[in-house]
Order: structure tokens, then C-alpha cells, then sequence
């Protein structure tokens, strides 16, 4: 009897010291499905796909990484911060992008707050002597 009673005074003290969203408190493992991480996506403004073999050739890409971008949807925040088609997601908030499901992950992370970054590797300008190239794109508050 003594010992539940120690242990429940020490998983107690552990909850106040941590606190409850510590990933120790919560049963939240991460998950993310690839159409969870599209849906977000698109909340955020913009429709994507996994890097395929055909992407991965047209932008010279060692490994077929990433998170391409097939539509940008107008007035969005990925719109606002200057997102292109075309271009792959590489990282979020210095968080590198592999697939999907990092996508999602990250991105979900990244829009409970109000500003993150996203680097793309994406088109020049026609008439730029590099065709393509690595941009950072700040992405604020959407305000009224």
C-alpha cells in the first residue's frame, strides 16, 4: 500500500515538473498519412505531391526528396509569402523535408504559430543566367 501511494506522490511531482504536454504526458505519437498532410497543405494554401521520378529529373535532384508544389491557391499564406508552382518544399522552419509525412508534421507544428519560414528549391525568373535555386519565404499572420 505504501508503494502505490510513493508511486502516485512520484508520477504526481513528475506531471507538475514536466507538465502535461510533455511527450512523456501524452499518447500523441505524430502520426500523419500523406492525405492529412495534403489537407494541410491546402489549408495552407497550396497543393502538393511527393518528388517523383519525373520532378527529380526535370530539377537535376540527387534523391527524389521533398514535397513538390502542383498549385498555389490565391490570397493564401503560401500565396502571401511568394510560394511558386513547381517548386519543392525542402524544410519548414530549419526542419528538413524528406516526404509527406514530414510535411505534415512540420507544417502542422509550424502554423499553430504565427510566423515560419519555408525554404524552396524553385524556378528563377525567365532571363536568370541560374535556372533554379534555393529560396526562404516568410510566412507572417494573415491579418484582416
Amino acid at each position: 500500500m505504501k508503494v502505490r501511494i510513493l508511486v502516485g506522490i512520484l508520477l504526481s511531482w513528475l506531471l507538475i515538473c514536466i507538465g502535461p504536454e510533455s511527450t512523456l504526458a501524452t499518447t500523441d505519437n505524430g502520426s500523419m498519412t500523406d492525405e492529412e498532410a495534403s489537407t494541410l497543405g491546402e489549408e495552407f494554401g497550396i497543393v502538393v505531391g511527393p518528388v517523383d521520378e519525373e520532378i527529380q529529373k526535370e530539377l537535376k535532384l540527387q534523391r527524389p526528396q521533398g514535397v513538390a508544389v502542383f498549385e498555389v491557391i490565391g490570397n493564401s499564406r503560401a500565396d502571401n509569402a511568394g510560394i511558386k508552382v513547381r517548386s519543392v518544399i525542402k524544410e519548414i522552419d530549419k526542419q528538413e523535408i524528406r516526404n509527406m509525412v514530414d510535411f505534415g508534421r512540420t507544417l502542422k507544428k509550424a502554423m499553430t504559430g504565427c510566423n515560419f519560414t519555408v525554404g524552396t528549391y524553385e524556378p528563377a525568373e525567365p532571363g536568370e543566367p541560374v535556372s533554379w535555386g534555393v529560396n526562404f519565404h516568410f510566412v507572417g499572420c494573415k491579418r484582416d
